[in-house]
């Protein structure tokens, strides 16, 4: 068995990649930007380089002039940082639910050539960790052609599955360089009482799945008296943190990794990381794993949180693209909602503000044309907004729409009984 790493530059780990290959790049946090900003550098030298990722972080050069010109993105999942690219066809995204792209790699629809992670330093026996950011990474590393790795001392090193050999890596530069930490973001007003509202949802012993962001942690801030909280989900953030040490958050009642933090990543501050760092409470896991339905149902009581962009008066959930635009992507909203309904005592939840910032209707008569539906209207339970919570399980269209509008943003509510009545007659 290997014992050592293979250490070269930046431009020899890259020199490997050719014209016309697969690179995946491991994403969040966990990012190998000093491999992506070498790779894009040979941008004179390559062509027809495909690059598969989630979402990553970083200036992502290969978006960029002149450096585009080599590189196509396909991802799953768009960030900010490749939004515009996409929108202006240098790129291109693959709807699909976040548990089902390992089978992309494993099923060879997208044999992958390259695979960029970044890793913890070796420990005495050989073994890296993937920090946090397993997600779909240990796939891509079973099944690339060639493994490269950016060793940081900075990376976690995490329990779980995210725990791979130095045998398993080809080549490896070495970078101290910290890991991309969000900022906490402090919640509106609007989104404190969302938050408030999605907390009078959530039962002692209840299992939550929530994503990052501002109204997450508003309901999280209102969970300080609730009891025995388990958490299997498929991102965390910093919103945990004060419920765990008060052991508001234990999993004592879950079945699954019981007293376990169960997740494929996490993005926060540097705060987090260093509780996650060797803290055998923290779980690490494929994202085949943290969000397969069949798992997530098995635990009591799942309140899944997310959210939307908009929803129309039946209940379509459209989450990922503005109209035509392709804002973000489906992820694991659907394996959650849907994990949450079958649970037993589940709850799945869709929680927004009522309109936008600039006063627009997230309330709409319909989608906008193009838009994506990413949880359809026959999966759908609680919707939340700042005005109350309604669940559309088991409601008529014209009971859907009824509802709906009550909950909506009061300038927005006769704009919308007029297109219900013209659609469904008295409501």
């Amino acid at each position: 068995m290997k014992e050592s790493l293979t250490i070269v530059t930046a431009e020899e780990a890259v020199s490997h990649v050719k014209s016309g290959s697969r690179v995946f790049i491991q994403g969040a946090a966990m990012t190998p930007l000093k491999l992506v900003d070498a790779l894009s550098e040979r941008y004179n030298s390559l062509e027809d380089v495909e690059l598969f990722h989630l979402h990553t972080e970083g200036q992502a050069l290969y978006t960029q002039e002149p450096y585009y010109k080599a590189f196509k993105i396909n991802s799953a999942f768009v960030a900010g940082n490749v939004r515009k690219a996409i929108a202006e066809g240098k790129g291109d995204y693959i709807p699909i639910f976040l548990s089902e792209v390992h089978w992309l790699f494993r099923r060879n629809i997208l044999p992958l050539d390259v695979a960029f992670i970044q890793i913890s330093t070796p420990d005495q026996h050989g073994y890296c960790s993937l920090g946090v950011s397993v997600d779909v990474t240990i796939p891509a590393i079973q099944t690339a052609k060639l493994v490269i790795a950016q060793v940081n001392p900075n990376v976690p090193r995490t329990h779980g599955d995210g725990i791979i050999h130095i045998s398993q890596i080809d080549c490896a530069i070495e970078v101290n360089d910290p890991i991309r930490v969000h900022d906490v973001v402090v919640p509106t007003e609007v989104e404190h009482k969302i938050g408030e509202n999605v907390a009078s949802l959530v039962e002692d012993g209840a299992t939550l799945q929530m994503g990052i962001g501002a109204i997450p942690n508003a309901a999280l801030l209102n969970l300080g008296n609730h009891k025995d909280l388990g958490v299997h989900t498929e991102m965390f953030s910093d919103g945990i943190l004060p419920l765990v040490k008060s052991g508001v958050i234990n999993g004592r009642k879950k079945e699954i990794k019981t007293g376990k933090l169960v997740t494929c990543f996490a993005m926060g501050s540097q705060e987090l990381y260093d509780f996650m760092d060797d803290n055998p409470v923290v779980h690490m896991k494929e994202a085949a794993y943290t969000n397969d339905t069949a798992i997530i149902r098995k635990n009591p009581k799942v309140t899944a949180i997310n959210s939307a962009i908009e929803i129309d008066l039946t209940g379509q959930v459209c989450a990922d693209t503005i109209g035509q635009y392709q804002y973000s992507g489906v992820g694991g909203q659907m394996d959650f909602i849907r994990g949450a309904s079958l649970s037993e005592g589940g709850k799945a939840i869709i929680a927004m503000p009522s309109a936008t910032n600039k006063g627009v209707s997230k309330i709409v008569p319909f989608l906008k044309e193009g838009a994506g539906v990413t949880t359809t209207r026959a999966h759908v339970h609680y919707i939340v907004t700042e005005h109350g919570v309604v669940n559309l399980y088991g409601k008529n269209l014209r009971e859907r729409a009824k509802a709906l509008i009550s909950i909506s943003h009061p300038d927005a509510r006769e704009e919308l009984e007029k297109a219900a009545f013209e659609r469904f007659g008295k409501l």
